[in-house]
């Protein structure tokens, strides 16, 4: 149920000095939570309507309703727009990577396709998305390997990294084209996504920033290792973006599904945890220039069933029925 009584400061003038504050948005939310969104927010990305397999299903097809049903929502509300995203290994439609009978394409034909396929969706936002995610998720989580395998590096070898951004930076050389991956703070990925950047910038290839998703809990991962992936990002003179933040209440590896609502003590850990975060973000705004929520208010989270069904989870600034949590409060006492 939507608040309809908004008053006080609210998020984007908090921060107006700082970055752009962001929320991922679908054709439900932004009817449920519009107010909410028109309110506290100054930008916005597709959830899952600009991924492949929702805009492109059959290679003739093209399916743009939602897409564009939410660029129209940024325009009415005079919101800024990410794109998310032209290149991953999951949502991809698998006609991509066969050919016509079925058989793996070749190297030279999924690149042909990606080239079509950036030129017609970059090309159509052209001037209403500013940023893209060009590149989602190709680091490998553990081991020694640089890249996480996937058919895009079985067909075309680490190439098609570099050739996504050049297709996209053709497509529209005004759009900021963003690597963006998950677990960025951790040292381990921390150090690989940056030897993929140093790499594509000895290259030449048009990338100008990281996407740090930030799907973050109360307990990880520390301030310290937040710290060093924004300066070791930055370093190389990329400019850094939070693109999928949230605030899980629940460790990753923490089973329970107990909890029918948030218990206090877990919202003032919540609203420190955020507070400590957002003083550290601060501290970087000449290289953080947008902090995007995955969501905008606890009705709606992905974290609800995931990582284990049949919890629900409160990751937000806002509560279900959109009012501000201990959280926001903390961070509004900044501003007056």
């Amino acid at each position: 149920m939507e608040n309809n009584s908004f008053s006080g400061p609210s998020l984007k003038e908090i921060f107006t000095d700082d970055f752009k504050i962001g929320a991922t948005v679908n054709p439900l939310t932004i009817r449920s939570q519009e107010q909410l969104l028109a309110y506290h927010f100054n930008s916005i990305t597709a959830e899952n309507e600009m991924k492949f397999e929702s805009m492109h299903p059959q290679e003739e097809v093209y399916t743009f309703d939602h897409a564009d049903e939410l660029a129209a929502f940024a325009r009415k509300h005079g919101l800024a727009m990410r794109g998310h995203t032209l290149v991953w290994h999951n949502q991809t439609s698998d006609w991509l990577f066969r050919d016509g009978a079925g058989a793996a394409v070749s190297k030279e034909l999924l690149l042909s396709r990606l080239k079509s396929h950036i030129d017609t969706v970059v090309g159509r936002y052209r001037g209403q998305i500013y940023a893209w995610d060009v590149v989602n998720e190709v680091i490998a989580d553990e081991g020694p390997e640089l890249l996480r395998p996937s058919k895009w590096l079985e067909i075309a070898g680490p190439e098609f990294i570099a050739r996504a951004f050049e297709y996209a930076h053709a497509a529209d050389p005004q759009a900021l084209l963003f690597y963006n991956d998950y677990n960025e703070s951790h040292p381990q990925k921390r150090d690989k996504i940056y030897t993929l950047m140093k790499s594509l910038l000895e290259q030449g290839v048009p990338v100008h920033g990281v996407g740090l998703q930030a799907h973050w809990n109360l307990y990880d991962p520390a301030l310290d290792e937040i710290r060093a992936a924004i300066e070791k990002y930055a370093s190389l003179g990329l400019q850094l973006q939070l693109t999928e933040l949230d605030m899980s209440l629940f460790r990753f590896d923490d089973k329970r599904t107990d909890l029918t609502s948030p218990p206090p003590e877990l919202l003032e850990l919540q609203a420190e945890r955020y507070d400590a975060v957002f003083r550290l973000l601060q501290e970087y705004r000449q290289v953080i220039s947008s902090v995007t929520f995955w969501g905008a208010a606890d009705d709606y989270t992905w974290l609800d069933n995931f990582p284990v069904r049949g919890r629900k989870n409160w990751p937000f600034l806002f509560d279900e029925q959109h009012r501000p949590k201990p959280a926001f409060e903390r961070l509004a006492v900044r501003s007056r």
